[in-house]
């Protein structure tokens, strides 16, 4: 009886989890270049009934589910133009462009190309909306000049673009910003990037696909509840019936 206390617990608390991801998904559907994330569920935890603990045999019980991972699919969305000198927009997939904390200098990746002439130092740089530097194909700040449209050629030329071998590995940390989820996953560069300039690419949220995985949640969720509350019950009538 307490197996399904279990198991409809894990299930409620595994599609409250993908509520909030959807929620998420939802709140960022203006918000450019943005990758909607998925939930991956992980198979039934099961055990064996009738041998030991790591035998595989037929009789095996299941012990509910939980949440393995979230993952985004970073194939290109559809692009605006904005006309936005410092705008870029990438027109490729599994591409990112790579930045840099100032007070940190930790590497992340994103691809909101949306950008401005920060200043740090005295020195004028381009930035994102986050305050973070845009790194060249050295990996190195790119410097601007501190008077609008300056060295535009010269800037668009520099903006460089990475990939990964295996890009759904790849960690949401906020702001629009991932990093590798594994140690030694080395960026890419990718030699001829393909960008449109004056553009953004606009995020993938699909309305009606997010709407549809919310009545799925909700349903599954009342269900989860459901059997917490009857296996509530029934070890009720139980203790009443011992007396």
């Amino acid at each position: 009886m307490y197996q399904s206390f279990y198991t409809g617990a894990l299930g409620a608390g595994s599609f409250l989890t993908k509520l909030s991801v959807i929620s998420n998904n939802l709140a960022n559907i203006n918000n450019s270049g943005f990758k909607a994330e998925n939930v991956e569920f992980s198979r039934l935890m099961q055990q064996n009934l009738n041998d030991s603990e790591d035998a595989v045999t037929e009789l095996m019980g299941g012990n509910g589910m939980r949440v393995q991972r979230t993952y985004s699919n970073f194939g290109t969305a559809a692009v605006t133009q904005t006309n936005g000198i410092l705008d870029f927009a990438i027109l490729q997939d599994n591409a990112f462009f790579m930045l840099q904390d100032v007070g940190t200098d930790e590497i992340s990746y994103t691809r909101n190309g949306h950008f401005h002439r920060g200043e740090l130092d005295g020195r004028f740089y381009l930035m994102t909306d986050s305050n973070r530097l845009v790194l060249d194909r050295n990996q190195q700040p790119i410097e601007v000049g501190q008077a609008e449209g300056e060295d535009l050629a010269a800037i668009r030329e520099r903006v460089a673009l990475y990939t990964f071998n295996n890009p759904s590995r790849l960690m949401h940390v906020g702001d629009n910003e991932f990093v590798p989820a594994d140690e030694g996953a080395d960026p890419i560069l990718i030699e001829n990037p393909s960008l449109a300039t004056g553009a953004l690419e606009r995020s993938d949220t699909d309305m009606a696909d997010e709407m549809v995985k919310v009545i799925q949640c909700q349903r599954a969720f009342s269900y989860a509840l459901k059997v917490v509350t009857t296996a509530d019950e029934i070890e009720s009538t139980i203790n009443s019936l011992r007396g």
